[in-house]
């Protein structure tokens, strides 16, 4: 059965332009170079008002520099907040330059740092290089803090998809490793768990944008061996976590017929009763990705909803 009738009306025709998308290690340079071209053939989006410089900063030990993007607003101020951003692509695909016209605006709408990360991507770096990768940014931004103007008790971590996951993995080795405080996560839909690939869902969840073979794919793709078994590490996929304690306050929202829909409710359950303040939304028709049509009612309240929980947690960091 299909759920196309549960898909809020106005999002009806991203389904209708969204190419299907079968993913295959032969098939990826292709599907990356096709996102490329994608980003220079759109309309680039000028933020006078923020400065964005490309930075090559100190990767994990034994690995290549990691490169970031930094936006930062260009009037004067005292010490921002910062946001480390980390894009989406189910572990495989995509870089920060695809979130650039969003991570301008939040800058400027929120007077506060950015850094987006370019981590490494599976399956030709499986895990833990995008994880490290990520940790390694945040290191760099804590310890440059002052340079950029930073706040750094004001330090959130955030992302989209995959980079939600990737967010989530982060809290938790920052916690662990207990060097580095972050003030909050920003979760939105994130891929959280591999065993969704494995477990009985709701035959509703996972039918447009990233599929169940998708998913397959993507968890593979991280963790260099089929998905949903024994032995994987909390901080490849964050719902293994035994103990979720300890970890900042969190915003996560997820669409109603989004793949992630269930690991992301559970995990938001074990937030709360690990003690952790939890902002969750749940968006009625929305499937993963939704988010992309900016202009309909779901996708102006999501962002809206996202944007003013990340400005409340910096504000009060």
């Amino acid at each position: 059965m299909s759920s196309r009738h549960l898909v809020d009306p106005e999002l009806l025709p991203l389904l209708d332009m969204f190419p299907s998308l079968t993913l295959t290690r032969e098939a990826l340079p292709q599907q990356r170079a096709m996102g490329v071209q994608s980003l220079l053939a759109a309309p680039k989006t000028e933020v006078p008002e923020v400065e964005t410089v490309e930075r090559r900063v100190p990767g994990p030990a034994g690995a290549p520099e990691v490169r970031v993007l930094v936006y930062k607003p260009r009037a004067a101020g005292e010490r921002r907040p910062a946001l480390l951003h980390i894009h989406g692509g189910g572990y495989i695909l995509g870089s920060p330059d695809m979130s650039d016209a969003r991570n301008a605006q939040l800058a400027k709408q929120l007077d506060c740092v950015i850094v987006s990360v370019d981590y490494r991507l599976a399956p030709e770096t499986p895990f833990p290089g995008p994880v490290e990768d990520c940790y390694a940014a945040l290191e760099w931004l804590h310890a440059n803090a002052d340079g950029l103007g930073v706040d750094a008790r004001r330090i959130a971590i955030g992302g989209e998809s995959a980079g939600g996951g990737l967010a989530a993995a982060l809290g938790l080795l920052a916690r662990d490793r207990g060097g580095i405080p972050i003030c909050f996560q920003w979760l939105l839909c994130p891929m959280l768990d591999d065993r969704t690939v494995v477990r009985e869902t709701s035959p509703m969840l996972g039918e447009f944008v990233w599929t169940r073979a998708s998913n397959r794919f993507g968890w593979t793709s991280l963790l260099g061996r089929e998905p949903g078994g024994e032995g994987i590490s909390p901080y490849a996929a964050p719902a293994r976590a035994e103990n979720l304690a300890g970890l900042p306050p969190t915003f996560l929202n997820v669409g109603s017929l989004d793949l992630f829909l269930e690991e992301d409710l559970e995990y938001a359950r074990r937030l709360a009763g690990a003690g952790v303040p939890v902002e969750l939304r749940v968006y009625p028709g929305g499937f993963h990705g939704f988010e992309m049509v900016a202009q309909s009612r779901l996708g102006k309240q999501s962002q809206h909803d996202s944007t003013e929980a990340l400005r409340r947690a910096l504000s009060r960091a």
